[in-house]
C-alpha cells in the first residue's frame, strides 16, 4: 500500500507539471466514452443495449474533433466550448441517430466555469444549456420530450455547477494559504523589530551604565593619584568612592547582560531596573565625585509606570554625567521632576561654560543625547537639549505618563526610602 500511494503521489506531481499530457489524456477518455455510448440504443425497461446501432463515419469523425478541441481546453476554454458546442447542433441537426458529442460539451463547459468568475459562468451555463436543449428538441431525431434531450439539459447544467464549485474551492484555499503567509511573514517581521528594539534598549543601557560609572571612577582615581601623598586620608576616602562605583557599574553591567540569558537561566538577575526611587544613590555618587547637585521632585508618592520611571533615571543619569564630563570645574547642577496633568518633565541645568558651541565628542557621535533622545521618542515624549543664555546647558524631557508601548508597572515602590522625596 506505501508503494502504491508513493505511486500515485509522483503521478500526481508529474500530471500537475505537464497539463497537456493530461488533457490529451483526458480527451482520449472522453472519445473513448462517446464511442461506446454511440453503439448503445436506450431501452427504458431493461437499461441500454449494445449493437443495436453503428455510428456513422460523420459522426465518428465529429466525436474525432470534439475531442481532439478537449486538449486545448486550459490555453482555449471559452474556444474549446463554442467548437464543442457547435459540433454538438450540428450533429442533432444532420445525424440520426445522433452521437453523444455533448460529452465534450459538458467537460469543456466545465473547464470554462472552473477558470473564470460566476457570474460569467452564470452567463455561459445558460446560454449553452438552453442552447443545446433547444436544438436537441426542435431539430434532433428523437421527440423533443425523450429522456435523451432532458439528459443534455441536466449534463450542461450540471458541469456548470461543478466547475463552479472547483472555482470557489481554489479560491478559498488560494486565500487560506494567502492569510497564512501573510502572517508568517508578519509575525518574522514582528519578531526581527522586536529583537531590534530589544537590541537598542540594551545598547542605551549599557552606554549609560558604562558611561557613568567610567566617568566617576576616572575622576576619583584623579583626586586620589593627585592628593596620595599630602593627604592619605582624602585619596582613601576617594579610592572607596572608585571601588562603590565599580562595584555598582558592575552589578549594572551584570543586570543589563542577564537579560540577554536565556529564559530559565538560574543565574539571571531578577531585581527590578533602576528607577527615580533610588535617584538619592545616584545623585550621591556625583556629590561624592565633587559635583554639587541639587534635587527637587513632586508628588514623591505616585511612583510612574516603570517605563518612565526607567527612562527619567536614564535621563537624569546620563545628563549629570555629561556635566561632570563637559560642564567644568566649580560647576554645579540641578535637577528636577515634576509631574504636569499627564505628564512627568525632567530638567536637568548646569552653569558650565558660556553659552556657545559645544565641542564635538572624540568619537564623533553623542550617543549620550542620541540615547535620551530614543527613549523619550519611543514613550512618546519630546526632548530639547542646548546651551543656556549665560553659561550652562539644560535638558528638558517631557515623558508621557500612559506611552505608546504597554508595560506592567512595577510594584509600588512609594515605601522605598530615598529617590524624589
Amino acid at each position: 500500500m506505501t508503494t502504491l500511494g508513493t505511486g500515485l503521489v509522483r503521478a500526481r506531481r508529474w500530471l500537475r507539471g505537464h497539463p497537456l499530457a493530461f488533457d490529451g489524456g483526458l480527451a482520449a477518455a472522453v472519445l473513448a466514452c462517446m464511442i461506446c455510448a454511440s453503439f448503445a440504443e436506450p431501452n427504458p425497461g431493461h437499461g441500454p443495449v449494445f449493437g443495436a446501432r453503428t455510428p456513422g463515419a460523420a459522426s465518428v469523425l465529429l466525436m474525432l474533433l470534439g475531442a481532439a478541441a478537449l486538449v486545448l481546453r486550459r490555453r482555449r476554454p471559452r474556444t474549446v466550448l463554442a467548437v464543442t458546442g457547435l459540433l454538438s447542433a450540428v450533429e442533432f441537426l444532420l445525424m440520426d441517430p445522433p452521437a453523444p458529442v455533448v460529452m465534450s460539451v459538458v467537460i469543456a463547459l466545465f473547464t470554462v466555469a472552473a477558470s473564470t468568475d460566476r457570474p460569467t459562468t452564470w452567463r455561459v451555463g445558460l446560454l449553452t444549456m438552453v442552447v443545446l436543449t433547444v436544438a436537441a428538441m426542435v431539430v434532433g431525431a428523437t421527440p423533443w420530450y425523450s429522456q435523451e434531450n432532458l439528459g443534455v439539459l441536466a449534463w450542461t447544467g450540471l458541469a456548470g455547477a461543478a466547475g463552479d464549485a472547483v472555482r470557489s474551492r481554489r479560491a478559498f484555499i488560494d486565500a487560506i494559504r494567502e492569510r497564512a503567509e501573510r502572517a508568517e511573514r508578519t509575525r518574522e517581521e514582528e519578531a526581527r523589530r522586536r529583537v531590534a528594539e530589544e537590541r537598542l534598549r540594551i545598547a542605551r543601557d549599557l552606554h549609560d551604565v558604562v558611561a557613568h560609572h567610567i566617568a566617576l571612577v576616572n575622576v576619583q582615581a584623579g583626586v586620589a593619584a593627585h592628593v596620595m601623598d599630602k593627604r592619605p586620608d582624602q585619596a582613601k576616602e576617594a579610592l572607596a568612592h572608585v571601588r562603590e562605583a565599580s562595584r555598582s557599574a558592575l552589578n549594572e553591567l551584570r543586570t543589563t547582560v542577564g537579560l540577554l540569558r536565556q529564559t530559565g537561566d538560574p543565574e539571571a538577575p531578577t531585581e527590578p531596573a533602576p528607577g527615580l526611587a533610588v535617584l538619592d544613590t545616584l545623585v550621591g555618587t556625583f556629590r561624592n565625585a565633587g559635583l554639587p547637585v541639587e534635587v527637587a521632585c513632586t508628588d514623591p508618592d505616585s511612583p510612574l509606570p516603570a517605563a518612565v520611571d526607567l527612562a527619567a533615571y536614564r535621563i537624569v543619569q546620563e545628563a549629570l554625567t555629561n556635566v561632570r564630563k563637559h560642564a567644568g570645574a566649580g560647576a554645579k547642577a540641578e535637577v528636577s521632576v515634576v509631574r504636569v496633568g499627564g505628564t512627568a518633565e525632567i530638567t536637568v541645568l548646569d552653569n558650565g561654560r558660556a553659552a556657545g558651541p559645544v565641542p564635538a565628542p572624540a568619537d564623533g557621535g553623542r550617543h549620550g543625547l542620541l540615547g535620551m533622545r530614543e527613549r523619550v521618542t519611543a514613550l512618546g515624549g519630546t526632548l530639547t537639549a542646548g546651551p543656556r543664555y549665560g553659561g550652562g546647558f539644560r535638558v528638558h524631557a517631557i515623558l508621557p505618563l500612559t506611552s505608546r508601548t504597554h508595560e506592567p508597572d512595577r510594584p509600588d515602590t512609594a515605601g522605598i526610602t530615598g529617590g524624589c522625596a
